[in-house]
């Protein structure tokens, strides 16, 4: 397959979770990549990337012939496939248990799979082979007196359930005439009655996900996928130290045969800033706390800068390597870790203070929550002085080209915005003095990007290449939405960039790896909250329409899309495009002046 041809690809999963792992569930309910005991690690199921050393833990009609479903239990993280056969319906329910107990989030690692027949006389299989270093390892399964124990995997690794063992072990099928349990869990044994706590668990997440969302403050306009997306983004932060990863995948392509395989189970302060950003704005702030903690942790390390990303728990080096495995429909190189870890990319020192900027700001934060310190915004502000006139690699992490980037002189620019509000609100004139001064310097810096040519902003200092991100200078304010500039700056934009279907790229030079296929989702994003602030409201909605269109079967959105098929391809989901949902949909909201928030 090549990304030319016409036939749509999308992602046939789901995606369940719990803060603490995540878990993909294909439309013939196996799980197709779990990976314990953090977002990070090996998977335990890794069919996505290799059907064979993968392993699988699947739950099939005995019989050939199927037609499957698959959905979400409204306003939940729960996934629900339904299976129709010749001998009968039945669906399977999955998830991984999130509630409150003890004044704290219960969310143990576990996944909890429950078998319901709704018809018929369906008959079953359940195969579970777990495996372990990324599919080096296989377990040696044995009967306990109420589970299966799979042994030489790096921890403990259980299966319960009231199927007979036997048929799970050896793969028989069985005849479904009740409701069946299967929990799987790592470390932790589980000890307690099967169905009674599998029911107990399941009506506590399905409440603990309803109130979250009914907590949200959202727009009484594209409210589906707003919550669709504030949930996704939700499962995206590793609780335990507040990290966020920029997507649960890795190696996805961003197009067959490009080799653009990559590892996002990592913290960027990019990503970061952008899901905060959206989360905060449906009312959300028990995120930003977590992640102020983490960013605090990053500090006391970072005496000469910080790197572009680091792992869930502040690691230093994800180191990247290639793995042996077929990759996803044979898409080589499998990569793990991630060596942009390595570049220089000064923009993340504004997006730390704008992430930080509500804790000082914001009065819906309550008093104790807010970080009224003021070391870090000096320690933050000190490397964007120390770095204002460097280059990097801006954004995109080119890996063999360095420019002083206008998108990060922007960051420059917002983030010195963002000290300066933080120093007024401390009383601090010297903290203000020195962030206004870096923020002249830093608009200086994007001036030095406008070529006068082509009446845009170049992706960087002496360029012409355009870069679909600096759609971000109108929405962030930096350049009036009523001005020529503004308008000749999209005009531009729009000629260069623009694909079918209201995507767009994210820059059309060859890079590393030649001239990118597919167009960059949030790209579009960015064009649609460029085009509300412009007040040319009825393409903006036309526009987003048009991009909510890629998302798969329940509501999940890539990194990437093919602007010819409208295939979908990247890691998957994506923070980013998910962000790119909630953001467009209160702009659009805004300029249509509707009466009031749900």
């Amino acid at each position: 397959m090549t990304s030319q041809q016409t036939a749509r690809h999308t992602y046939k999963f789901g995606l369940v979770g719990n803060c603490a792992q995540l878990a993909y569930i294909d439309t013939h309910a196996n799980v197709v990549w779990h990976c314990l005991p953090r977002f990070d690690s090996s998977f335990i199921f890794g069919g996505l990337l290799d059907p064979e050393k993968g392993g699988r833990f699947s739950i099939s009609p005995q019989s050939g012939e199927e037609c499957s479903s698959q959905t979400y239990i409204e306003n939940t993280n729960v996934l629900v496939t339904r299976f129709n056969t010749a001998d009968g319906d039945f669906e399977v329910i999955d998830f991984c248990p999130r509630f409150r107990r003890f004044e704290r989030h219960f969310k143990p690692l576990m996944l909890i799979r429950k078998i319901r027949r709704i018809s018929g006389n369906p008959r079953v299989v359940v195969h579970c082979e777990p495996r372990g270093e990324y599919g080096e390892r296989k377990a040696d399964v044995s009967l306990a007196s109420n589970h299966l124990r799979y042994q030489g995997l790096e921890d403990a690794v259980r299966l319960n359930t009231n199927i007979p063992l036997t048929y799970v072990a050896q793969g028989m099928p069985f005849l479904l005439t009740e409701t069946k349990y299967l929990v799987f869990t790592w470390g932790e044994p589980f000890e307690a009655p099967l169905e009674d706590t599998c029911e107990n668990y399941l009506q506590k997440t399905i409440d603990y996900w309803r109130i979250w969302v009914q907590r949200c403050t959202i727009p009484d306009l594209y409210q589906k996928e707003v919550i669709r997306s504030a949930l996704v983004l939700k499962l995206h932060q590793y609780e335990d130290t507040g990290a966020i990863i920029a997507a649960g995948s890795t190696s996805l392509p961003e197009a067959p045969g490009s080799g653009r395989n990559w590892d996002y189970r990592f913290f960027w302060a990019r990503d970061s800033y952008y899901t905060l950003n959206a989360l905060n704005s449906i009312g959300h702030f028990e995120e930003l706390d977590r992640y102020s903690h983490y960013i605090q942790n990053l500090a006391v390390e970072a005496k000469h800068g910080y790197q572009p990303l680091y792992g869930i728990t502040g690691e230093l080096q994800p180191v990247e390597r290639e793995l042996d495995l077929a990759g996803y429909l044979g898409n080589k190189p499998v990569r793990v870790g991630n060596a942009a870890f390595l570049q220089v990319q000064n923009d993340v020192y504004g997006q730390i203070l704008l992430s930080l900027l509500p804790l000082y700001v914001d009065s819906r934060i309550i008093h104790s929550k807010r970080l009224f310190s003021k070391e870090i915004p000096d320690h933050v502000l000190s490397f964007i002085e120390q770095t204002m006139q460097s280059p990097d690699a801006g954004l995109w992490e080119f890996r063999n080209m360095q420019n002083k980037h206008c998108y990060t002189y922007l960051f420059h620019w917002a983030g010195a915005s963002a000290a300066v509000k933080i120093g007024q609100l401390l009383k601090d004139d010297q903290l203000v003095q020195s962030a206004s001064k870096l923020k002249n310097e830093a608009a200086q810096g994007i001036e030095a990007c406008y070529n006068t040519e082509i009446k845009a902003y170049a992706s960087y200092v002496g360029g012409s290449a355009l870069d679909a991100s600096l759609f971000q200078l109108i929405t962030m304010g930096y350049l009036p939405p009523d001005s020529e500039r503004a308008k000749n700056h999209m005009m531009t934009m729009e000629e260069g960039l623009r694909a079918k279907g209201g995507l767009f790229y994210r820059y059309r030079h060859a890079d590393d790896f030649g001239l990118p296929e597919v167009a960059f989702l949030v790209c579009g994003f960015w064009y649609v909250r460029a085009l509300a602030a412009v007040n040319r409201i009825d393409d903006a909605i036309h526009t987003f329409e048009q991009l909510l269109s890629y998302s798969n079967h329940v509501g999940l959105l890539s990194e990437d899309v093919d602007p010819i098929s409208g295939s979908q391809w990247g890691n998957c989901p994506q923070t980013y495009s998910h962000v790119g949902v909630i953001n467009c949909a209160f702009d659009i909201w805004k300029k249509l002046d509707r009466p009031a928030f749900l």
